[in-house]
């Protein structure tokens, strides 16, 4: 029996942050001039993806060592001298005296993740109803351009511009060292994407998106079954996956046996 106590969430904020910190040096090969890179403080990720990226924000904090003032003034530097916000991902397994610290400083609640996890040991489950006209894979090297165009047409007819901005940010989390993403085809044809992310024996689904054609046709579940299948030949044990509290990715998640860990707080730095 897995119990939900800080050591589980230390376990499940590392890999996330590790994923985050991936993404970053990735970035930062790619494009050296977006100046991307990250730091760690009192065990905590404090990551720079670009002024306006969702990956610029820390992971860890106060969850592995009660947080200082000193610590958060060079969390807060390392923000400042690029000229970003400061945001923070809060497990509510961290030391409380992380809280009040945060309310001192200026902090402000802004946004709630629901953290879910699965054991994996032994995963078996090859869906007895999946679609035969459904194949997925891991993308060879050269299809890193495949992948995040129909990652990006997954999200583009409700949201044009979010498209293009998934079109990009795949591009770089296709190609981070840690990520084997994962596209479904149906007769040939890309009808779907998700990412897994390993890190010793944990991982990481995220990178979700079916084109429209696409859909209702057992994409998501085949993909979720086969990377899950890879991630136990792979040594994982535990599998992670986020999503907003109370929605449709969340209930999905919980078909597909994953539990609630906690709920995380996003706290932004409103004054200085």
């Amino acid at each position: 029996m897995i119990y939900i106590d800080r050591s589980l969430s230390q376990k499940l904020e590392r890999t996330e942050a590790r994923a985050n910190a991936d993404f970053v040096e990735t970035r930062s090969r790619i494009e050296p001039e977006s100046g991307a890179g990250w730091i760690e403080v009192c065990g905590a990720y404090a990551m720079f993806d670009g002024v306006e990226s969702p990956l610029t924000q820390t992971f860890g904090l106060g969850i592995f060592e009660e947080t200082t003032s000193e610590q958060l003034d060079e969390i807060e530097a390392f923000y400042r001298d690029r000229e970003a916000p400061v945001f923070h991902e809060v497990s509510p397994l961290t030391d409380p005296s992380l809280m009040p610290l945060l309310n001192d400083r200026g902090y402000r609640p802004i946004e709630l993740t629901t953290v879910m996890f699965r054991e994996i040991g032994g995963f078996i489950d090859d869906r007895a109803d999946r679609n035969p006209k459904l194949t997925t894979r891991i993308i060879e090297p050269d299809e890193v351009e495949l992948w995040a165009r129909t990652s990006a047409d997954g999200w583009r007819p409700e949201h044009e511009a979010l498209g293009e901005f998934m079109y990009n940010f795949g591009s770089i989390s296709a190609r981070c060292s840690g990520a084997y993403p994962y596209i479904a085809e149906a007769e040939g044809r890309a009808v779907a994407t998700g990412m897994l992310f390993v890190y010793d024996d944990v991982c990481m689904l995220a990178g979700a998106s079916t084109v429209p054609n696409g859909r209702r046709q057992g994409a998501q579940n085949a993909l979720l079954n086969d990377r899950l299948k890879f991630a136990v030949q792979k040594g994982c044990k535990l599998a992670l996956m986020g999503a907003a509290p109370g929605s449709q990715s969340q209930r999905n998640a919980q078909k597909n046996g994953f539990s609630v860990a906690y709920t995380r707080t996003k706290w932004q730095l409103t004054s200085d």
